[in-house]
């Protein structure tokens, strides 16, 4: 059901670790595909100062059952202190392409 399918973004500092970090999570079936979004600019507040930094966006697409394995295997992987991980649901889309999703992670 699409309501059990999961969109999980995520930031990286370059492209090389994103692509790293994104085939282990499809490999080790934590996430069905993980899209790469080049050259992202990022302005955040860290450590009571603002900042700027040139990052690679991630889209991956997962279900929540599989969520909290795949949150903890981002934080393992990721090299920043404290990633971003923000999960959203799929409430409508191609029931196709969802179906294809749940059965990419299916163990």
């Amino acid at each position: 059901m699409a309501e059990e399918s999961i969109l999980v973004f995520s930031t990286f500092p370059d492209a090389e670790t994103a692509r790293r970090v994104g085939r282990t999570l499809v490999e080790e079936k934590l996430a069905a595909c993980v899209n790469l979004l080049p050259q992202v600019e990022s302005i955040y507040r860290w450590k009571g100062k603002i900042e700027t930094a040139s990052e690679v966006m991630t889209l991956m697409k997962s279900t929540t059952w599989k969520y909290q394995l795949l949150e903890k295997r981002i934080r393992e992987l990721h090299p920043y202190e404290v990633p971003e991980i923000v999960s959203v649901r799929i409430n409508d889309g191609n029931l196709d392409y969802i179906r294809w999703i749940e059965q990419s992670v299916m163990e």
